[in-house]
């Protein structure tokens, strides 16, 4: 069984379309991690392309789900898939609007967690693509994406304390919420990489 997108029969079609929407996700989080120096109009216009591509990509599976009657996963883990791997974009567009709108330029915290949350992306990738001939391989990049959002969560309370540590003038406080906004952005981003490697986990015990 061929589900690397070449040749599929066409109850495998699914996982073509997830393998597509994995590799946007990739194109996404990887756009962000090298535009954060350098934020502008036209780097988030380009990123809110790349959004959109990746809610076609969700669309055009979610109908044809609805089509479908036999499916190679479950429908639910499908479209839970789907839905985390379209979050992820969609989160790598937020983080750069409100980098631009409320003038948040990069630190060390956000180049760390950015770094890992692609470094995630990455392994959601090789998950899906490891999934049908190796299952226990896609699972242990499932569980490498877990790890790894532990990491962004120990980042991320590292962030906001040393943050409002230092909120010792209150007309310096707008800057700070705006850059804890931020923050929250990507730990978001980071939150749906873990819940797509849930999905991920809940199929390979299926298929064990």
């Amino acid at each position: 069984m061929d589900w690397s997108g070449g040749s599929l029969k066409e109850s495998n079609k699914f996982i073509a379309m997830l393998i597509l929407q994995a590799a946007k996700t990739v194109e996404g989080v990887l756009y962000l991690e090298s535009t954060i120096d350098r934020v502008d109009a036209r780097s988030v216009e380009s990123l809110r392309a790349l959004a959109e591509d990746a809610s076609e990509l969700r669309r055009v599976l979610i109908d044809e789900l609805h089509k479908t009657f036999v499916t190679p996963l479950d429908r639910e883990d499908i479209f839970n898939l789907s839905h985390c791997y379209e979050d992820m974009v969609t989160y790598a567009l937020t983080t750069l609007e409100e980098m631009d709108v409320l003038k948040v330029d990069a630190d060390g915290y956000i180049r760390r967690m950015i770094a890992l949350v692609r470094e995630e992306s990455q392994e959601l990738q090789l998950a899906i693509l490891r999934l049908a001939k190796n299952a226990r391989v896609a699972g242990d990049h499932a569980r490498e994406v877990r790890q790894k959002e532990h990491e962004v969560e120990r980042v991320y309370r590292g962030a906001i304390k040393d943050l409002f540590a230092s909120a010792m003038d209150p007309e310096r406080l707008p800057a700070l919420f705006y850059r804890r906004e931020v923050y929250r952005h990507i730990s978001n981003m980071s939150d749906r990489a873990d819940s797509a490697a849930n999905v991920l986990g809940m199929v390979v015990m299926k298929l064990a």
